[in-house]
């Protein structure tokens, strides 16, 4: 069993599947745990990890047996909060910083193979990946600051999606998280009184460079993936296959290629991938429609991606070549690549 002492009479231990903290008095907490969540008074908080080969409908029948099974473990019966994730609890990572007057501690667990962006449509068929955080405030914060530091944690969360380009599974559009995660603020209300936790605030600025961090390492533990991935496999994650690159580049007349010839160009050309994610990054900005005003038509301006000294009546002139079907940008430079590469 690992134990660490985060503060007075306060510590973190990871046993087995279960990763706590633990004070022995009370931690006043905030949380969208799913036992015993909301607004409360525990002794621990627990980050509770799905054992390999348990029961996926077991686990949703009756979570509740999951949780109080797991915290027997560390010699809990009562005075708790719990999450639980699929995430492996050995691959979390802890990040504790300190002020003058308080510290703050971030625990956290991530897997973000089901990302999702909120306010999108989606239909669930399966749940896997959960970004688990727990922040522990060693200071006295009002119940509104508290709730200031959740949202700060959740916004810290989020920020990681967009470093690592994450892409929710069901639009291809920039992940803002996964759709299980949970956080849990928790203070030992020693100390002097805060009122403030947003992202500028004393407390807020710890709250988040923590968060941020421990996530960031939580995640590269648990999926080392999301460091290297190819090019194909970010326009993949966008919805944008191989083999559907490949079946709408194909309808422009002269060029003849197939799945394994465009992975050969990519390979033989480090630059033709720079180029690929430069002109997705421009079509995630094209369409949401946030591109500059500067010109009156960017699809026009696409055509000429990589030429800089045209002008945009020379762009107008070049070929849009309306029968393939992928965004602009992407198109264009996916068209210049493989003619050049044929030549």
């Amino acid at each position: 069993m690992e134990q660490v002492k985060l503060a007075i009479n306060t510590k973190l231990i990871v046993k087995d599947n279960v990763l706590a903290v633990i004070c022995d008095s009370s931690l006043k907490t905030v949380s969208s745990a799913i036992y015993n969540g909301g607004h409360n008074q525990v002794k621990a908080v627990l980050n509770v990890g799905v054992p390999e080969g348990y029961s996926d409908l077991s686990l949703h029948l009756d979570p509740l047996e999951l949780i109080t099974s797991s915290a027997t473990k560390i010699g809990l019966t009562k005075d708790y909060l719990a999450m639980i994730t699929a995430a492996k609890i050995k691959n979390y990572s802890l990040v504790s910083k300190k002020a003058a007057n308080f510290s703050v501690s971030v625990a956290a667990t991530a897997g973000c193979s089901h990302g999702e962006s909120s306010g999108e449509e989606m239909d669930v068929q399966e749940i896997a990946g959960t970004i688990n955080i727990i922040v522990l405030i060693d200071v006295n914060p009002s119940e509104s600051c508290m709730v200031a530091a959740l949202i700060t944690a959740t916004e810290a969360k989020s920020a990681v999606m967009r470093d690592f380009d994450v892409r929710s599974r069901y639009t291809g559009d920039s992940a803002t998280g996964s759709i299980t995660d949970c956080v849990t603020v928790a203070s030992t209300c020693c100390g002097k009184t805060l009122s403030l936790a947003g992202p500028a605030s004393k407390l807020g600025k710890l709250v988040g460079s923590c968060t941020r961090q421990a996530v960031t390492e939580a995640l590269l533990k648990q999926e080392p993936v999301w460091a290297r991935r190819s090019v194909l496999d970010r326009l993949k994650e966008r919805h944008l296959g191989l083999e559907k690159i490949v079946a709408e580049i194909s309808k422009v007349k002269g060029l003849n290629i197939d799945a394994s010839g465009l992975v050969e160009i990519l390979k033989s050309n480090p630059f033709a991938g720079s180029f690929l994610l430069a002109a997705a990054k421009m079509d995630d900005d094209y369409q949401k429609n946030l591109l500059p005003t500067d010109f009156a038509d960017w699809s026009d301006i696409s055509k000429c991606l990589g030429n800089y000294k045209v002008t945009k009546q020379d762009c107008s002139k070049l070929p849009s070549y309306d029968s393939v079907q992928l965004p602009p940008f992407l198109k264009q430079a996916l068209i210049k690549i493989v003619k050049n590469a044929q030549e």
